[in-house]
């Protein structure tokens, strides 16, 4: 394939969302452990904010995203399961997802089956696997158990009100407004807490008849924290995954002792599925109940790539709900 100029986001300083810029980038043949995928659409997460800004450091200039799907015009001479013409996705690749088109490494994709849409699987991808490493991995939930997850109405929340009413746990989500309540129930959370107007520890404690939760899932960071240690029981697991919030940090450990001799962790996709195998495990789950409709990805905000920016500055301000994607068509 001959090398070509897309369209790309780049950006050449950290910053606010002005110096997210559409540049023409040149797309070079595949490397051996290379696919070059056509893309149809990329996923929009808080950690591409995190990398806009600086919070996590990369050389400059760098592009943008990690999550994206469309099809493979070209393959490495040295790639297997792929071939060109695949509809594929990932959702951990190097950065540079926001783009028409680019070549990730061969080991980080997988095939898409028929049935789920690009924006779908450029959705689902991150925040899909996100769930299925928090409820299969990090702590296995084996159903019956009653779970706290944090910002049960975003783009991870929504598949992970989901997953819990499929494996039959009872999921209390947070949430900040009635309408997000609402819309965390619909996709399947057991209980709601609106943390606006309510005291989150006091009403676990009611829902729990007492009892607390065994596991808190908090993808909020600093905000979150104290109250999520306040309501795990004894012995039971905070799992710190995110930092919409800004990071948690000065973390005293006398405090896990004094709250109940807990445990913490605070894991990342990427070791999770480290290899084309794991990551194929993994998808596979996801994937399987999505076309067993157990699991439905709801796409409440579509933008171009040249809007990337706004995309950014909605998801930073709490004013989406379900995920969001960037049409690169």
């Amino acid at each position: 394939m001959a090398s070509n100029l897309v369209k790309a986001i780049r950006i050449e300083q950290h910053g606010g969302p002005e110096v997210l810029k559409l540049a023409e980038v040149e797309v070079p043949p595949p490397a051996a452990n290379e696919v070059t995928i056509r893309q149809h659409a990329a996923g929009l997460n808080f950690i591409d904010i995190y990398f806009r800004t600086g919070l996590y450091p990369h050389p400059l200039p760098h592009g943008l995203g990690f999550e994206a799907a469309g099809e493979v015009t070209a393959v490495g001479a040295d790639v297997k399961h792929l071939k060109k013409g695949d509809r594929v996705a990932y959702g951990q690749s190097p950065i540079g997802a926001y783009a028409q088109a680019r070549n990730v490494p061969a080991n980080q994709v997988v095939k898409v089956p028929k049935g789920i849409g690009f924006d779908e699987a450029a959705a689902l991808m991150l925040k899909g696997l996100t769930v299925q490493y928090l409820f299969r991995q990090t702590y296995r939930l084996q159903g019956g158990e009653t779970i706290l997850f944090h910002a049960a109405a975003g783009g991870v929340g929504l598949i992970a009100c989901q997953w819990a009413k499929a494996l039959g746990v009872k999921l209390i989500g947070t949430v900040s407004s009635p309408e997000k309540a609402e819309l965390a129930r619909a996709n399947g959370a057991w209980e709601t807490i609106d943390y606006s107007r309510e005291n989150v520890t006091e009403r676990v404690l009611e829902l729990t008849g007492g009892k607390k939760v065994p596991v808190v899932y908090d993808g909020v960071g600093k905000d979150t924290w104290e109250t999520s240690l306040d309501c795990i029981e004894p012995r039971g697991l905070m799992v710190s995954f995110g930092n919409a919030s800004g990071p948690v940090s000065g973390v005293n450990l006398a405090v896990l002792n004094q709250k109940g001799s807990l445990y913490v962790t605070r894991p990342s996709l990427g070791v999770h599925v480290n290899t084309l195998e794991k990551l194929q495990a993994a998808s596979d789950e996801l994937f399987g109940l999505v076309l067993k409709k157990k699991i439905k990805v709801r796409i409440d905000q579509r933008y171009g790539l040249e809007q990337a920016g706004e995309a950014q500055t909605a998801l930073a301000a709490r004013k989406t709900t379900g995920a969001t994607v960037l049409m690169l068509d």
